[in-house]
């Protein structure tokens, strides 16, 4: 499964270069943009499952700030600041990883 057969190849692209800028990734607005906000759960889900590299049920510090690549490949990495960002933003059993369900709820907020 790849990205493109859940999102738009366009969407992706314009969502990635809205946020190219250093420090300028801004999590709802890229989900919103590259249309994954609008998919159904198992939807998000399988992006998750994408995104989680090492297949661990949980997408790590270490993961996130290739996040954008996941997407588009050469595409910038994640600040610090932006990582710890979108872990706060999702993490809410503060474990320091977002799980599946943790995604999801990010995702739809």
């Amino acid at each position: 499964m790849s990205l493109t057969s859940i999102l738009s190849a366009e969407a992706i692209e314009n969502a990635v270069k809205d946020c190219q800028a250093p420090d300028s990734f801004c999590y709802k607005k890229f989900f919103k943009l590259c249309g994954l906000s609008s998919k159904m759960p198992q939807e998000v889900k399988d992006v998750f499952q994408i995104l989680d590299e090492d297949n661990s049920g949980f997408i790590e510090e270490s993961e996130l700030k290739f996040f954008l690549q996941r997407f588009v490949p050469g595409a910038r990495t994640l600040s610090e600041a932006e990582t710890k960002t979108l872990i706060s933003a999702a993490d809410d059993d503060s474990d320091g990883r977002i799980g599946a369900e943790e995604f999801l709820t990010m995702v739809q907020s």
